[in-house]
């Protein structure tokens, strides 16, 4: 029994020529460094790129196409059962980019009968901004103090957030014994308090009574843990004497 012949680039070009001829078009191979150009009565040339892969590469290719024209496609084979899912073509960041870049994308189905599927046609492109989550970038970076992460790092532990600064906060205020929120709150150290006690995502506080919290053993490890992201030692001292005050 023999294996399979192994697909390549050239397999892609009999399928690609057959459905560009389908739809009218005048199809050539090899065309000064270009795959596969397709033309049509008076439209632009029409570009088509292959490869056994969607990656960086094919995806070059494309964009120095597009100075010949703005009708560039990336073919590729369809992915095998076990390849990367984030490298296959159906992939959505990777469609994303394509059309991004203007560029528009083939999928090649081998077999005995080939056939192709247009997956994407390449158009102009305006991503549309997400308001929200711009209003939430804005918002972590103006709530946060100093710059307590280091950018592109591999972080073994969590984020420094502002939410988590804050939390921090309330611990440092916690620190010597119970106290009530709206103590807590007249600090001015940390306005959100009700907030973050009465949630208490990371079981540093517990509630004595109405209104009123404590420490947890949780809490007083994570003043430890996270002792280099804290504020410097004076605004610590700052805010146990405005708490000492109230």
């Amino acid at each position: 029994m023999t294996s399979e012949k192994p697909l390549a680039e050239a397999d892609l070009y009999e399928p690609i020529k057959a459905f560009l001829e389908a739809r009218g078009y005048d199809v050539k191979g090899e065309v000064r460094g270009c795959d596969v150009v397709a033309t049509r009565g008076d439209e632009p040339p029409l570009i088509v790129e292959l490869k056994l892969r969607l990656g960086l590469p094919l995806i070059l290719q494309g964009v120095d196409r597009l100075n010949l024209t703005d009708r560039v496609y990336l073919a590729v084979p369809k992915p095998k059962p076990r390849s990367d899912p984030r490298a296959s073509p159906y992939a959505r960041p990777l469609r994303q980019l394509c059309r991004r870049l203007g560029l528009g994308l083939m999928i090649v189905h081998p077999g005995r009968l080939p056939r192709v599927e247009l997956l994407l046609d390449p158009a102009p492109y305006q991503p549309r901004k997400n308001a929200r989550k711009a209003k939430l970038l804005m918002g972590e970076h103006l709530r946060r103090k100093g710059d307590p992460n280091r950018g592109g790092s591999a972080h073994r532990g969590p984020i420094m957030t502002a939410y988590r600064q804050e939390a921090l906060r309330c611990a440092q205020l916690l620190n010597g014994g119970m106290a009530k929120i709206a103590e807590l709150r007249a600090t001015g150290y940390a306005p959100n308090a009700s907030a973050i006690l009465q949630r208490d995502a990371y079981g540093w506080f517990e509630r004595v009574a109405r209104g009123a919290y404590v420490l947890t053993p949780l809490g007083a490890e994570a003043l430890v843990t996270f002792a280099a992201a804290l504020e410097n030692l004076e605004t610590k001292r700052a805010a146990e004497a405005a708490l000492s005050k109230v």
